[in-house]
């Protein structure tokens, strides 16, 4: 024994090194058990909780039309550009209109003459029919029938190359911004579908998104909605819903309602391009200052929801009554107070 105490003696400082670690080591189990009980609880507390919906879509515009010839032709004049503003009824590129002229001069002749050869038709001295044979009569008649048939064929010509005319020059229906001109240059033969042009108002455009069946019921007409297009990140557009479809939309894989969002920052829709993609958020509930608890610490027993809450350092079944479920959260109206901590099973 004296061996194993002057050996101790002469080695104080390895009992020193064994008594720090054993005691580090019981220091830090403790503080690890500390943690571990910490960390297996969640304190109830008061909070502002949202229900929010996203949905994703792209701009679109209400007046949107592609022009194009009704037939093929000499381009011979194109007034407008890719970015230039036209109004309403403004006239933006023509055919050659020679050979049309030409051809409705050609039937304005020809009806000329049919109606002269009816007017002298009509003022013939045709004998008498009193004593025809019935086949006789029906001669006559059919060559009075044949010449008015003429006659109005004539009509019918000169008004359809009168059309025809008029259809050799492209007049814009709406106000807007020329997006494209797929033949800028006079002087080429084109076909309708090669001499394309289109136009957009900017001042009809609006957010097409698509709502499922499950988050269209908690819309309705008039409610609002913030607008971010991935363009515009950090600028948020104000809108408001005009229209819900009664029907889903065609084409698509599951029941989907289109819904259509006027944007409200009118005088910025310049800088808006239809096909910018981007996601309308809407506010579908909100709760402020109320105690909550997380879904997944939540338990059901016959209809009935409890947590296991922390009393006196022991686990205690405690049974809550609960309203909405907003955000992964019950808003707790009974049964647990502000501070209680509730055990996660973690």
């Amino acid at each position: 024994m004296k061996k194993i105490l002057n050996f101790l003696k002469k080695r104080w400082y390895i009992v020193l090194i064994l008594a720090l670690a054993v005691g580090g080591y019981f220091y830090q189990s403790k503080q690890t058990e500390a943690v571990k009980k910490k960390e297996s609880f969640h304190e109830v507390k008061r909070q502002d909780v949202k229900d929010t919906l996203s949905l994703s879509g792209e701009i679109a515009a209400d007046e949107k039309t592609v022009l194009r010839f009704q037939s093929s032709g000499r381009l011979n004049w194109v007034g407008v550009k890719v970015g230039d503003k036209v109004k309403k009824y403004q006239a933006v590129a023509s055919l050659d209109q020679r050979e049309l002229k030409k051809r409705l001069d050609r039937y304005l002749n020809t009806y000329m003459k049919s109606r002269w050869d009816f007017e002298d038709d009509k003022n013939e001295e045709h004998p008498t029919t009193w004593n025809m044979t019935q086949p006789e009569k029906d001669a006559i008649q059919r060559i009075a029938e044949k010449a008015q048939f003429d006659l109005n064929n004539a009509v019918i010509d000169v008004e359809l190359q009168n059309i025809s005319l008029q259809y050799a020059t492209l007049i814009s229906p709406i106000e807007g911004i020329v997006t494209r001109v797929d033949a800028p240059f006079a002087g080429v033969n084109i076909t309708p579908t090669q001499a394309e042009i289109e136009i957009v108002n900017p001042k009809t455009v609006y957010f097409a998104a698509t709502a499922d069946q499950t988050d269209v019921i908690k819309l309705s007409e008039g409610k609002e909605a913030d607008i971010i297009l991935d363009a515009f990140e950090e600028d948020a557009a104000k809108g408001k819903i005009k229209y819900i479809s009664y029907t889903p939309k065609t084409g698509e894989t599951g029941t989907v309602y289109e819904i259509k969002i006027i944007i409200e920052n009118l005088e910025n829709l310049d800088k808006y391009r239809v096909g910018m993609t981007g996601d309308a958020d809407f506010l579908i509930k909100e709760r402020k200052r109320v105690l909550v608890v997380p879904t997944n610490l939540v338990k059901t027993e016959k209809d009935k929801k409890y947590v296991e809450k922390q009393v006196n350092s022991q686990k205690v079944k405690t049974f809550i009554t609960t309203t909405d479920e907003i955000d992964g959260n019950y808003i707790v109206t009974g049964g647990l107070k502000e501070g209680d901590l509730i055990y996660t099973g973690k």
